[in-house]
């Protein structure tokens, strides 16, 4: 894209501020710029002056059937060969959502990269490719694992991986790609410039992960190598299993195109969204939209009626996923702070919030299957996230159940 190329297309959208310091850059910084413009999906824009409205949901009741711990335990010679063989077979791959940086625990490295030994060094990294390693040992194959970087941390983690001889998995099964970046705009819709050259950006929603996988070519790689499933999981659960034979098994056996661990939500107040169904279809419905007599309906037996509550730990068929590409996921437009130049050009770190970010959701992929199984996993072996430095769900927390399981730390 040319200087002119890009005025005509920003005065179309009203977006022509983007250009302001073109002038006193330059020529890499210029063609940086004009690379950057002519990658904007300018369609986000739309969505701001629709205003904040929340899609509406259909009607939502309580899941049907679920895999419970006992099922599990009473299925779980079944299941696990039925996972096993398909694991031997090259069919599963695992997916780590891991664009997200360490911010909140006090750190400007990627969240992987954060240390939570206190004896010796152990990393978020190595716990989650540790727990891997254990399908490999189980089954005697390796299982392709693609992590998913964003543009601001993926040097730091694939050169820290190398560094590390990746824990000990073996190379020729990992594969990074980088997560598509979406613009940040202010509340009347003009994109922020975050430097003279660079347009403010972000991370498009964890819900991006196939598309970005799909356009870094790993999808078609993927089903070259023979791979039908794909168990995508989230940086942040130190205790998960994933590409677990048990679960892949439970998936298969019982004829689901797709599959969500799930806890026992600990009180009908805390504050995980919840596996249910939406008009008939599998649906995850967020803590806040649930009504306070859905969070307290219980069943005949005393249980909560939606009690269980999602770790970001799915299973897809990829033959589903490519289906549904076309149906585009909703775009949530939320309002965050963020960090832009002024009309001088001087760099402005606000301290409310002063924007919209744009960000897709995995959980709205769940609603796109014909049906999910959810499949109950103990709370205290697989449900550690770390999202904060201390209090709940945090690196402390996270630590003490990593004990409960005999981790040294």
């Amino acid at each position: 894209m040319n200087y002119e190329e890009a005025k005509s297309l920003l005065e179309k959208y009203g977006q022509t501020h983007l250009l302001k310091y073109y002038d006193q850059l330059d020529e890499n910084q210029k063609a940086s710029l004009l690379k950057q413009i002519g990658e904007i999906d300018f369609s986000l824009l739309d969505l701001i002056k629709n205003g904040e409205k929340t899609t509406e949901k259909g009607v939502i009741t309580p899941l049907e059937h679920a895999v419970s711990i006992d099922d599990i335990e009473k299925n779980r010679e079944k299941f696990t060969k039925t996972g096993e063989d398909a694991i031997k077979q090259g069919k599963v791959a695992a997916l780590l959502l891991a664009g997200g940086m360490g911010t909140r625990l006090g750190s400007d490295k990627p969240k992987g990269m954060y240390n939570i030994g206190e004896t010796k060094d152990v990393y978020i990294f190595e716990m989650l490719i540790n727990n891997l390693l254990d399908v490999v040992k189980e089954t005697g194959a390796w299982v392709p694992l693609y992590i998913m970087t964003s543009e601001k941390n993926n040097d730091d983690t694939i050169a820290f991986l190398k560094e590390k001889n990746y824990f000990g998995y073996n190379p020729d099964y990992v594969e990074f790609f980088v997560q598509e970046m979406a613009p940040a705009a202010t509340f009347d819709g003009k994109i922020y410039l975050e430097g003279k050259d660079r347009i403010s950006t972000s991370p498009n929603g964890n819900g991006g992960w196939f598309i970005s996988f799909v356009k870094a070519g790993l999808c078609e790689k993927a089903k070259a190598k023979g791979v039908e499933y794909i168990n995508i999981f989230a940086v942040d659960n130190v205790c998960q299993r994933m590409a677990d034979p048990c679960f892949v098994g439970a998936m298969i056996d019982g004829g689901y195109r797709s599959a969500s661990k799930v806890v026992s939500k600990a009180n009908p107040e805390e504050k995980v969204g919840v596996l249910c169904l939406e008009d008939g279809k599998p649906s995850i419905v967020e803590y806040y939209e649930l009504s306070e007599d859905m969070r307290y309906e219980t069943r005949e037996n005393g249980e909560l009626a939606y009690k269980y509550g999602v770790i970001l730990n799915y299973l897809f068929n990829i033959e589903d996923l490519e289906k549904n590409l076309e149906n585009n996921l909703t775009v949530h437009i939320v309002k965050k702070k963020i960090a832009h130049i002024d009309e001088q050009g001087n760099e402005v770190k606000p301290e409310t919030e002063n924007g919209y970010k744009f960000e897709t959701l995995v959980l709205d992929m769940i609603h796109m299957m014909d049906n999910c199984l959810a499949y109950e996993v103990v709370r205290e072996k697989e449900f550690a996230p770390i999202k904060n430095k201390t209090g709940v769900d945090s690196v402390d927390t996270a630590k003490e159940l990593l004990k409960l399981n005999g981790v040294q730390l």
